[in-house]
C-alpha cells in the first residue's frame, strides 16, 4: 500500500511450486530398484551375456567384410568366432609361458630387492636409531632382580596336541586343480556361443527388439539402435587400436630398457588399459617391481616409470581426444561413476565392461523420453542450451565464461548471428525474470555490467563469415551438439564510407536509443557495434534522453535514423507511440524504426497496432534493423547517382 492510501498493482510472481512426486515417479523408482537387484542377483548369467553381445559387436566389423568377398553368413560368423578364440588363446599361452619362465629367476629378484630394502631402512633410520639410542640411555634403569619362588602347577608346560588331516583323495587333488580352471573355460564357451548366435541372428534379435520396445515408432526406435550398434563398434575398435599401440610402445621400450620378459608386460598393459583411469597405473606396478629387482641400481626403474608415464599421458592426452572427439557421448563424471557403480555390481568385470555399459545407458536416454535424466547425468552433451548458459553466466557474473563460449560459437559464424541467437535471447530470459520480480536490482545491475564488458570484448570480431577452417573446426570439435543445432546466418553487407549519401556521413548518423526496460540499453548496445562494422556511424542514448525533459536538448544533427530497442514491451504502447510523435517534431527529417524482441510482440503482428504507433519500420532482430539501416542509406544514393 503507497503512503497516500491507495493500493498499488504489483505484477503477480509466477513462479511455479515444486510438483508433488506422484505415482508415476514412485513406479519409477520402485522399477530401478528392481533392475538393480536383478542384475547383482543374475550377475553369473548376466555377465556371460553381456560379453558375447559386446564381443558381437567388436567381430561385426569383420563378420562384415568377410560377407563382401563372399564368404557366407555361418562361414563369416565362424570364421570371426576362431579368430578371436585363437586370439584369446595365444594371448593366454604366450602369458603362462612368461609367468614360468619369470617364475624361475623369482628368488633372485627377492634378495636384490631384500637388500635395496635393507639399504633404504637403514638410510632412512640411521639418525632416528641415534636419537632412539640416547634417549633409551637415559632412561634404562637396572631392573631388580625377582626372586624365584617354587614352581607351581601351572608354572609346568602344557602336553602338546597335534591334529593331522587325511591325505586327500585322487577325487579331492583333482577337484582342487581343475576346478579353478574349468569356470573360466566354461564362462568362455559360453560366452563364444552366445556371440555366434548373436551374430548369426542380429536381424531377426534387432526386429524383435523393435517389436519389444519401439513398434509403435519405428524411426525412433531404428534410430536409436543403428546409434547405439555405431557408438559401440567405434568404441570398441578404436580402444583396441590404442592399447594395442601403448602395449607394443610398453613392450619395445621395456625390451630397450632391459626390464625381463617385456612381452609380458605389454600383454597386460593391452589388456589393463581396458579399466578407465586406473588400468595403465596397475600394468606399471609389478614392471616396476622387477626393474627395481634386476638392477643393483635405481636407473632402470626410474626409466621404467618415465616410460609408462610419457606414453601414458601421450595416449590419453593426445591421441584418445584426436580419435574419440565427442563420439563417446560421455563425460568424465560419468566414467567415474559407472565405474564405482559397475564394479560394486559386478566385481572386477563390471569395472571392465562400465563404460560400454553406461554408453549403451547414454543412448537410450537420449532416444527414449522416459530415460532422458539418463543422457542428462552421464551424457557429455551440455544440460543448459547456449541461451541458458549464457543467461546463467550473466547472472552469475562472469563475462568471462560468457566469452569463451561466444569465441567457440563464433567460430562458425558471424556476430550478428550471435547477438540474434543467443546474447539477445540470453537478455529477454533476464527481461522476462525481471518482470515477475524475481531478479534484485543487485542482480540487474551485474547482467548489465557483464554484458557491456562481453560486447566491448567482443568488439574485436568482424561481422563476416569464419574461415572455412575454422567453421569445420568449430562444428567438430569446439561445439556441443546443441551449440551445433543454432540456427547459421550470414554475415550482413558493408557499405564503403564514399559511397555514403551526404546525409548519412555525419559524426552518427543512426541514433540507437534504449527502451524503457532495465537490459534495454544492451540491445542498443549491440545494435551500434553492429552498424559500426557495417559501415554506418552510431550512438547510444539512454531512454531518459528521449524523455519530455531531455528531449530539447538531444543533438540531432546530422541524424538520418533512429532505432528504438525493446526486448520486452507489455500492454498498449502507448508510451512508444507518444515518444515517436515527440522524436518526429525534434528530428523530423529522420526515419524512425522500432526494434521489438521477440517477434510475437504484438505491435509486430497486428498491422492496427503498427499504424497506431506510427514508424517507418519494424525489425524483430538486430540483423533486420542493420538491413534497414543499410536500405535507408543505399536507397538515398540512388537519386544521387541518377
Amino acid at each position: 500500500m503507497a503512503d497516500d492510501g491507495r493500493m498499488t498493482e504489483r505484477r503477480p510472481i509466477s513462479v511455479a511450486p515444486a510438483e508433488t512426486p506422484g505415482l508415476s515417479g514412485l513406479l519409477t523408482l520402485a522399477v530401478a530398484v528392481v533392475v538393480v537387484a536383478g542384475l547383482y542377483l543374475g550377475r553369473t548369467v548376466l555377465i556371460p551375456i553381456t560379453l558375447a553381445v559386446l564381443l558381437s559387436f567388436l567381430l561385426a566389423p569383420i563378420v562384415n567384410l568377410l560377407r563382401r568377398i563372399h564368404l557366407g553368413r555361418v562361414l563369416s560368423v565362424i570364421v570371426a568366432v576362431l579368430l578371436a578364440l585363437s586370439i584369446i588363446l595365444a594371448v593366454g599361452g604366450l602369458i603362462g609361458s612368461q609367468i614360468a619362465g619369470l617364475a624361475q629367476d623369482v628368488p633372485n629378484y627377492a634378495s636384490t630387492i631384500r637388500s635395496k630394502v635393507e639399504t633404504v631402512q637403514g638410510f632412512a633410520l640411521s639418525r632416528m636409531n641415534l636419537v632412539m639410542r640416547r634417549l633409551g640411555q637415559q632412561l634404562e634403569q637396572p631392573n631388580a632382580s625377582q626372586p624365584k619362588g617354587p614352581k607351581s602347577a601351572t608354572d609346568q608346560k602344557p602336553m602338546q596336541v597335534e591334529v593331522h588331516q587325511p591325505d586327500p583323495t585322487p577325487i579331492q587333488l583333482a577337484e582342487r586343480v581343475i576346478a579353478p580352471i574349468v569356470d573360466p573355460l566354461a564362462t568362455t564357451a559360453i560366452v563364444l556361443i552366445v556371440a555366434i548366435f548373436v551374430l548369426l541372428q542380429r536381424e531377426d534379435l534387432r526386429d524383435r527388439l523393435i517389436r519389444l520396445f519401439g513398434s509403435s515408432d519405428l524411426h525412433r526406435t531404428t534410430v536409436a539402435m543403428n546409434d547405439a550398434a555405431r557408438r559401440l563398434s567405434r568404441y570398441f575398435l578404436i580402444q583396441l587400436g590404442i592399447n594395442t599401440a601403448f602395449g607394443i610402445i610398453i613392450g619395445c621400450g621395456l625390451f630397450l630398457i632391459g626390464v625381463p620378459s617385456p612381452l609380458l608386460w605389454g600383454i597386460i598393459g593391452l589388456l589393463l588399459r581396458f579399466v578407465p583411469y586406473i588400468g595403465a597405473p596397475l600394468s606399471a606396478i609389478l614392471p616396476l617391481a622387477l626393474a627395481a629387482a634386476v638392477s643393483p641400481d635405481w636407473s632402470m626403474m626410474v626409466w621404467t616409470a618415465g616410460l609408462y608415464l610419457v606414453t601414458e599421458v601421450i595416449m590419453g592426452q593426445v591421441v584418445e581426444p584426436l580419435l574419440y572427439g565427442h563420439s563417446t557421448g560421455l563425460s568424465p563424471f560419468s566414467v567415474v561413476v559407472s565405474a564405482t557403480f559397475w564394479t560394486w555390481l559386478w566385481g572386477p568385470i563390471g569395472l571392465i565392461l562400465s563404460t560400454p555399459l553406461t554408453l549403451c545407458l547414454v543412448v537410450l536416454g537420449r532416444h527414449v523420453e522416459r530415460l532422458e535424466f539418463l543422457d542428462v547425468i552421464l551424457g557429455d552433451r551440455p544440460a543448459l542450451t547456449p541461451v541458458e548458459s549464457f543467461y546463467q553466466r550473466m547472472l552469475a557474473g562472469d563475462p568471462d565464461e560468457a566469452r569463451e563460449q561466444a569465441e567457440v560459437l563464433l567460430r562458425d559464424r558471424p556476430l550478428s548471428s550471435y547477438y540474434d541467437e543467443v546474447a539477445v535471447k540470453g537478455l529477454q530470459l533476464a527481461a522476462n525474470d525481471a518482470a515477475r520480480g524475481v531478479l534484485t536490482g543487485v542482480q540487474l545491475e551485474k547482467i548489465k555490467l557483464s554484458m557491456q564488458e562481453l560486447i566491448d570484448d567482443l568488439d574485436e570480431h568482424d561481422d563476416q563469415e569464419p574461415d572455412t577452417k575454422d567453421a569445420l573446426e568449430g562444428a567438430t570439435t569446439g561445439l556441443s551438439r546443441s551449440e551445433q543445432d543454432l540456427p547459421k546466418h550470414p554475415a550482413l553487407g558493408r557499405i564503403a564510407e564514399d559511397a555514403l549519401p551526404p546525409a548519412w556521413r555525419a559524426k552518427a548518423p543512426v541514433l540507437c536509443i534504449a527502451g524503457r526496460g532495465p537490459l534495454d540499453e544492451a540491445a542498443a548496445s549491440m545494435l551500434s557495434q553492429l552498424l559500426h562494422k557495417s559501415g554506418l556511424k552510431a550512438r547510444v542514448l539512454q531512454h531518459e534522453a528521449a524523455s519530455r525533459m531531455h528531449l530539447g536538448s538531444l543533438d540531432g544533427e546530422g541524424v538520418a535514423m533512429v532505432c528504438l530497442c525493446y526486448l520486452e514491451i507489455g500492454g498498449l504502447p502507448s508510451h512508444l507511440r507518444y515518444l515517436l510523435r515527440r522524436l518526429r517534431q525534434r528530428l523530423p527529417a529522420a526515419r524512425l524504426l522500432v526494434g521489438l524482441w521477440p517477434a510475437e510482440q504484438a505491435i509486430l503482428t497486428d498491422d492496427r497496432l503498427r499504424a497506431a504507433v506510427g514508424a517507418e519500420v519494424y525489425t524483430s532482430s538486430l540483423r533486420e534493423a542493420v538491413e534497414a539501416c543499410l536500405e535507408a542509406a543505399r536507397a538515398e544514393v540512388q537519386p544521387v547517382a541518377a
